[in-house]
């Protein structure tokens, strides 16, 4: 289990936009279930909607994202290389995820191999789906981007 802090010095991302606050589970590189606290202090909240907040998709899928890119580095970081989303499939958005709920994040390596890593993602609350589909990320040399 990992907690805040211990989020922090896996994922790259920072507040506002670390959509991952608590792993609960990870294995090798394969699985983890990690926890998005839904909080009405969120600035997407604002305008998304006002008098109907609710979580945008795309941010759904942004959490998938960041539990993902934990699970690929669980047995280390390479600081020369950089995961990037390179595909997102087949997500459905089955009920709303709104303020105060928990959003437990699940997530199963499907395949990968040559800097390829793709990944089944389930996004629940309560143990109800709320949103699930597929990603798949891709290894890239950081000099690449930023060089």
């Amino acid at each position: 289990m990992m907690n805040i802090n211990e989020v922090q010095k896996r994922i790259k991302q920072r507040p506002p936009f670390q959509m991952v606050e608590k792993i609960v589970e990870i294995r090798d590189q394969e699985y983890a279930k990690g926890i998005k606290n839904v909080s009405i202090n969120e600035p997407y909240f604002m305008g998304h909607f006002p008098d109907s907040p609710i979580m945008p998709g795309v941010l759904i899928i942004e959490s998938c994202a960041q539990l993902c890119s934990v699970t690929i580095e669980s047995e280390g970081t390479d600081e020369s290389k950089i995961y990037v989303l390179l595909k997102c499939e087949e997500f459905k958005f089955i009920k709303p995820v709104l303020p105060g709920d928990t959003l437990t994040l699940e997530v199963t390596k499907t395949g990968g191999g040559a800097g390829l890593v793709k990944f089944d993602c389930v996004a629940s609350v309560d143990g109800q789906v709320r949103a699930k589909g597929k990603l798949a990320f891709c290894a890239v040399d950081k000099e690449s981007i930023y060089g």
